[in-house]
């Protein structure tokens, strides 16, 4: 596994960089040796955000965590993301596409694995009215979500406004 790591507001020094590499490193065992891991530290006030982004073919694994002492985190951050591919080892190794991006140990593992099965109970379908980002973050807030689907005026694409963590807001664009 090879690490693109990044300090934002903190400096990255060799001791971090290694015990990144380490735990993080451990998630090796499950994907292929040219899988790169991004590995993003952050710092605002008292805390440590730790990201870790891992692409793999067609998905994206993901875990954020947030504490007021670094080696804690990259820690948390590691279970979070461990927990998660063991969790979703079925479906995410799909025999056709996914499998180039993960170990030969770790397709042929046959250890159970209690897996959440993904239900959807609820359908929603309204209607798309054509609006700017900022509309669609204050009709988000009047329906009191975290997200908002909506059409962009200017672009007549299907966009998503979402709330962050911060309370600031984010937009999800079609790449095309």
């Amino acid at each position: 596994m090879k690490f693109n790591i990044i300090g934002r507001n903190v400096n990255i020094g060799d001791r971090t960089r290694e015990h990144i590499e380490k735990k993080i490193g451990k998630l090796s065992k499950f994907f292929a040796e040219d899988t790169v891991a991004h590995v993003t530290v952050s710092n605002r006030k008292d805390d440590y955000i730790v990201e870790v982004s891992i692409p793999i073919k067609n998905n994206l694994i993901r875990a954020e965590e947030t504490s007021t002492d670094l080696f804690v985190t990259i820690d948390l951050v590691e279970e979070i993301l461990e927990r998660q591919i063991k969790r979703h080892r079925a479906k995410l190794i799909d025999k056709n596409q996914n499998k180039a991006s993960f170990s030969s140990l770790f397709i042929e593992d046959d250890e159970p694995v209690e897996e959440d099965e993904i239900r959807i109970e609820k359908v929603k379908k309204f209607d798309f009215k054509p609006m700017t980002a900022e509309e669609a973050c204050l009709q988000m807030e009047l329906i009191g979500h975290t997200f908002f689907v909506y059409k962009d005026a200017e672009t007549n694409e299907t966009c998503v406004v979402y709330k962050r963590k911060n309370n600031s807001y984010g937009i999800i664009e079609p790449d095309i």
